[in-house]
């Protein structure tokens, strides 16, 4: 590092013996422009008060503070964004100690998390400092990645891999800088809520209007930094409904090998901004307009390109996808582990099909076949855990709805995840992989009341059940049969007449035809 620094003041490239002619800088570093609020024209009903209170105590703090990023991307183009980030040039410590709940997060870019409210109804802002422009040239570079280079990157600021892909991030700079920094000039803006002022140093502004998609740089170089930011593109092409500048759009299928790099739950996240943020039809057509439907996703490989086509798949994840678009326009909840569920069903079904054919009795042929799927699509990634157990337990209950007994159905309606399971029902009735009348007996079933669900009960059992045939009987037993069945509904007049009956009355085994083999389901209440 030190002979590294020496040669460099004395003109010397240590990598070759004649001195190389110096490199114009990768990235521009743009010129402050301020736009007034009769201009940009955001509208300052769309800002989040939270996130307007952390840049007002910073800057009554003595620091620059702005909303950034794609929440003024957003605001520019009239929509009113999910998430606000905050950047300062405070640092993680100085802005941690205004808050009284805020935790620096990170190791690859060490942020602030402020947050507000408590339960599932609380919000975070996350803050960043102003970070410098550096060159990758100019950072120490490790031959692994995070995990494999874990210790030698640990306590260092600035480190790139081999590729050119950025590890730690974490040298402080001006604003100028930390614009430069930015991956695409619409996400490279500033706007101060306090004053309505707006800061632009690569035209993010005009591209806005003009919605065009363009890099800060050179776009290969960029790429280098963080293979990420070519899933990116295509996020927010599909989003916004931006046009690609050619420039930024030229490298994009050569660049996409380096995803390879990217640690394996960060490729899952950005996989889940592109489906589950309200444009998965829009960003699936995008992903094959670049060339990126194959070799990227496994989970999108398994439903784009599968190796057993199902005649009924691409119609199934198509309407879940929708719905899962609808769901977010409408502002209502969306959970990956449903999406997902529906996007490897009939990997789990080829399996479990597989498994039952060799023998394996049903209920531990889908739980291996469960694993078997998960291993091989998902992987080892943040928050597996959590996720299989919600997707596994989507997948289990769909046997089970082939069962409408009264305790069956009991259990099943009481599951915490039973509207999740029904509505993975009702999107298979939708394309026709089980009967519609299934799918409307359990939506009648959970909605009834006590009468209404035992009607429905009483509709789906068996015309006659099978009695027991009793058992023959010894002669000196035989002489009160006749007598106790002569007596039907009528009340005994002499106790020793109900005798019988009553040693008749013991509790057994229900028939075959009213419970069901137990192997083939799970266990209720599981």
């Amino acid at each position: 590092m030190i002979k590294t620094f020496i040669n460099r003041l004395l003109g010397k490239d240590p990598r070759s013996a004649t001195p190389a002619a110096p490199a114009l800088p990768a990235i521009p570093l743009g010129r402050r422009v301020e736009v007034a609020a009769d201009e940009h024209r955001i509208d300052p009903r769309l800002l989040d008060d939270n996130a307007v209170r952390v840049v007002r105590t910073l800057k009554d703090a003595g620091h620059e503070a702005y909303i950034v990023g794609g929440a003024v991307r957003d605001l520019l183009v009239g929509l009113r964004p999910k998430d606000f980030d905050v950047a300062t040039d405070a640092t993680p410590e100085q802005v941690k100690s205004l808050f009284r709940r805020a935790f620096i997060i990170g190791r690859r870019f060490r942020l602030v998390h402020v947050v507000f409210g408590r339960g599932r109804e609380h919000e975070v802002i996350e803050v960043s400092t102003f970070r410098a422009y550096l060159d990758a040239s100019a950072a120490e570079q490790v031959s692994g990645n995070e995990k494999t280079s874990k210790h030698q990157i640990s306590d260092k600021a600035h480190v790139v891999d081999s590729s050119g892909r950025v590890l730690r991030d974490n040298v402080w700079g001006p604003q100028v800088e930390d614009a430069a920094r930015r991956d695409f000039t619409i996400n490279a803006m500033y706007y101060d809520p306090t004053t309505q002022l707006l800061v632009d140093y690569h035209g993010g502004l005009p591209d806005a209007r003009a919605r065009v998609l363009r890099m800060i740089g050179d776009p290969a170089t960029r790429y280098r930094e963080d293979p990420v930011r070519i899933v990116r593109v295509v996020r927010f092409a599909a989003k916004l409904g931006f046009a690609l500048d050619p420039a930024t759009q030229a490298p994009v299928r050569e660049m996409s090998a380096l995803l390879a790099n990217v640690p394996a739950s960060r490729l899952f996240d950005e996989m889940i901004k592109l489906l589950q943020t309200g444009h998965a039809l829009r960003s699936i057509d995008e992903l094959r307009r670049q060339g990126l439907d194959r070799g990227v996703f496994a989970i999108l490989d398994a439903v784009l390109h599968p190796e057993t086509p199902h005649p009924l798949r691409e119609r199934f994840v198509e309407l879940a996808l929708a719905d899962t678009d609808r769901r977010v326009e409408e502002g209502r909840a969306v959970a990956p582990s449903f999406m997902l569920a529906c996007m490897l069903w009939h990997d789990v079904q080829a399996r479990w099909s597989v498994l039952r054919d060799a023998g394996e009795p049903p209920f531990p042929a889908l739980q291996q076949a469960i694993d078997a799927v998960f291993d091989a699509r998902i992987g080892d990634i943040s928050g597996r855990g959590k996720l299989a157990a919600d997707m596994r337990e989507i997948w289990q209950m769909q046997p089970r709805f082939e069962r409408r007994t009264a305790s069956s159905a009991a259990s099943l309606v009481a599951q915490p995840r039973f509207r999740a399971g029904y509505d993975f029902l009702r999107l298979r009735a939708d394309v026709g992989e089980i009967d519609v009348d299934l799918a409307d007996w359990w939506e009648d079933y959970h909605l009834g009341d006590d009468d209404e669900r035992e009607a429905l009960l009483q509709a789906v059992r068996p015309a006659s059940v099978p009695r027991r045939v009793p058992r023959a009987r010894h002669a000196d037993e035989a002489g009160p049969e006749p007598e106790a069945a002569a007596a039907g509904d009528a009340p005994p007049s002499e106790p020793d007449a109900c005798a019988p009956a009553k040693r008749r009355r013991r509790r057994r085994r229900k028939p075959a035809g009213e419970g069901g083999p137990p192997s083939a389901e799970p266990a209720e209440g599981s």
